[in-house]
């Protein structure tokens, strides 16, 4: 798989990847990624609205000036990929339709009061850390993407293979988790214990990852039966990573053995 950058550019509605990573959904998308420099992906619902090839951009959907947040993505393609590597990589995002999205799901603003979760941002650029293991791209913010991969690099050589289950997630992915679970017929109250409030999750921030290990199934308390949790117990912390939901967090979270979080800068 041929990858033309390693840094994906992120507004507020809208995902500027680099060009080789994504998979077309029609012949005319495939034709456009396979020649594409960037593509814009609208985040709430994954849809492709432009590519930008060598002779230009195309749009991908009808009406492409009257897209939310167009006028950002444009800006962004406004320079250069050399130009960018010269840019602020602890760059946030403004916190755009918080109340919105926390009102949709029957939220009021207390809640980050209630929960004693920080409101949390997403970064501007992220960079391409490798793959999970269902061989989606690996998105972190730029320190925490070195750090995870000498942590998971360090692993190797003690004999340990820790894999990547997730990664960034934007506020958008987050509302659409509630949403998937809601119409499972989970509560909100419910979903809470496991998954925080849009706005307020780390992997907003692109610095907290879910880690399992080959053969076992993802985000399972029993992942801390594994030698790879006792590795990850022993070593993560001399690489800046640290368990965010041990037992009887202050957050009513469960126990999460397998996510951890960088810390260090």
């Amino acid at each position: 798989m041929r990858v033309r950058s390693r840094i994906l550019l992120n507004t507020p509605e809208i995902e500027l990847w680099p060009g080789g990573l994504l998979r077309a959904r029609s012949n005319r998308d495939a034709r456009a990624l396979a020649r594409a420099q960037r593509v814009m992906r609208r985040k709430r619902d994954g849809r492709f609205l432009a590519a930008l090839l060598p002779e230009g951009l195309l749009s991908l959907v009808p009406r492409l000036a009257r897209e939310a947040g167009i006028d950002a993505a444009l800006h962004a393609l406004d320079f250069s990929d050399h130009a960018r590597a010269g840019l602020d990589a602890h760059a946030e995002l403004p916190l755009d339709r918080l109340h919105e999205r926390l009102h949709l799901l029957g939220l009021d603003d207390g809640y980050g009061e209630r929960s004693g979760l920080p409101l949390v941002a997403e970064p501007a650029q992220l960079r391409l850390a490798g793959f999970d293991r269902y061989r989606r791209p690996l998105w972190l913010s730029v320190p925490a993407a070195r750090a995870w991969i000498h942590l998971r690099d360090a692993a190797l050589r003690d004999g340990i293979v820790l894999e990547a289950i997730s990664g960034y997630r934007s506020h958008d992915y987050q509302l659409g988790i509630f949403e998937r679970k809601l119409a499972r017929g989970l509560s909100v109250d419910e979903i809470l214990t496991v998954n925080a409030a849009p706005g307020y999750s780390e992997h907003h921030s692109g610095l907290a990852l879910d880690i399992g290990a080959p053969d076992e199934p993802p985000a399972e308390e029993s992942f801390e039966l594994t030698s790879a949790f006792a590795w990850l117990r022993d070593h993560a912390g001399g690489h800046g990573f640290v368990m965010s939901y041990p037992r009887d967090n202050p957050y009513g979270i469960v126990y999460e053995p397998w996510h951890w979080c960088y810390i260090r800068e």
